[in-house]
């Protein structure tokens, strides 16, 4: 096809691109290296921003790992694109239109953008995380990958459900628990409900379950003050599936000295050092930037099964809860031991976990009344 003006390109990405050669110098060498005309050149668009403590950053790690690991072989570019949605159509259409091999996107906000685009340059691969794509668009060049995040949230609520009939420092009286998610039309985030009730109630069926709903992936504000109200009403522990608004209820857990569960990627790591840090006692991570490491390295292999979708799971390495320093000293070992049962009971197929998605409105409106 007729290949748009790269300029458009080079002067509205040129501030959020980074273009590298995987040895970090750019440079090839003789010994035994690839000639960088023959890397796959790997770029990666995101919305938003990276330092989101969340999915981007999750990414950008993978990303960084191709670099470090995969030097002889790939050439990996990152480009944010920014909150304007009007423009992410065009951003990954300037992208195909260059020199990258694989282009790779993120969840809902680049479905559709994915969907229209992608015919257009069957030369071209993408890959799509944290959803899948309508295959009947003639998608063959699309690999799209999503988080078995009931299974993570499943243990979330395991470890919320221990803490709060704890004796930990900060755990209250009641049996009292908080979820505070993004938007509740989002199939993405009530899967994490699902699982994280279900988890909870698996641990002790007569724990109270609080949700509220942002409506928005990245009103920090809103966030904070819901996350503010479940506290005095009795919560002692919350767990946050809001992408970039999650920093909102991290500073209330701080601000009330109660605990908070992460989402996506380890967010007390991206704390370190300061005050928040000592009451986020997990996060629920979908492996976003390793499952991006592994899809690539199964492309370089031709292994990687462009044209269709799969969910990746505890199986899968995947999901699971940030097994991190303060977990291990804050969170008794009676706790951790019985997030390690459950992962077990999953893994084995003991404990399977419900799903949002698939859901009638009435059973999963259900489900959340009968835990508040």
């Amino acid at each position: 096809m007729k290949k748009r003006i790269l300029s458009i390109f080079a002067v509205a990405l040129v501030t959020a691109s980074m273009l590298v050669g995987c040895g970090g110098n750019g440079e090839t060498t003789n010994g035994g290296s690839t000639d960088s005309d023959d890397k796959l050149k790997v770029s990666l668009l995101v919305t938003g921003s990276f330092g989101d403590k969340a999915f981007n950053d999750s990414a950008l790690e993978g990303m960084e790992k191709i670099k470090a690991e995969l030097s002889d072989k790939c050439e990996v570019e990152t480009v944010e694109m920014g909150n304007d949605k009007t423009k992410f159509e065009g951003s990954l259409l300037d992208a195909s239109d260059s020199d990258s091999d694989v282009i790779i996107v993120g969840t809902w906000d680049m479905k559709e953008n994915l969907e229209r685009v992608a015919p257009q340059y069957p030369e071209k691969k993408y890959i799509i995380f944290d959803t899948d794509v309508d295959y009947s668009l003639g998608l063959d060049n699309v690999y799209s990958m999503s988080y078995k995040q009931n299974e993570a949230a499943f243990l979330a609520g395991v470890l919320a459900s221990g803490v709060t009939t704890s004796d930990m420092e900060f755990a209250n009286a009641e049996a009292v628990i908080g979820f505070i998610g993004a938007k509740d039309t989002a199939a993405v985030i009530n899967d994490s409900a699902v699982g994280y009730i279900e988890g909870a109630k698996f641990m002790n069926p007569d724990v109270k379950v609080l949700v509220s709903y942002v409506g928005s992936y990245t009103d920090s504000a809103t966030a904070k003050e819901l996350a503010l109200t479940q506290y005095s009403n009795g919560a002692d522990c919350v767990f946050v599936a809001a992408g970039p608004a999650s920093v909102g209820v991290i500073e209330a857990g701080a601000e009330s000295q109660k605990y908070v569960i992460g989402v996506d990627s380890d967010q007390a790591l991206a704390y370190e050092g300061k005050d928040e840090a000592n009451y986020i006692i997990s996060s629920a991570i979908k492996g976003v930037g390793i499952s991006i490491y592994n899809s690539i390295e199964k492309d370089l292999e031709g292994k990687l099964p462009y044209g269709t979708y799969e969910q990746l799971g505890l199986k899968e390495g995947a999901v699971g809860i940030a097994d991190n320093d303060i977990y291990k000293s804050v969170v008794p070992e009676d706790i951790r031991s019985s997030v390690l049962d459950a992962k077990d009971k999953i893994l084995n197929g003991d404990v399977t976990v419900s799903t949002a998605y698939g859901m009638d409105e009435a059973t999963l409106k259900g489900i959340i009344n009968n835990a508040q």
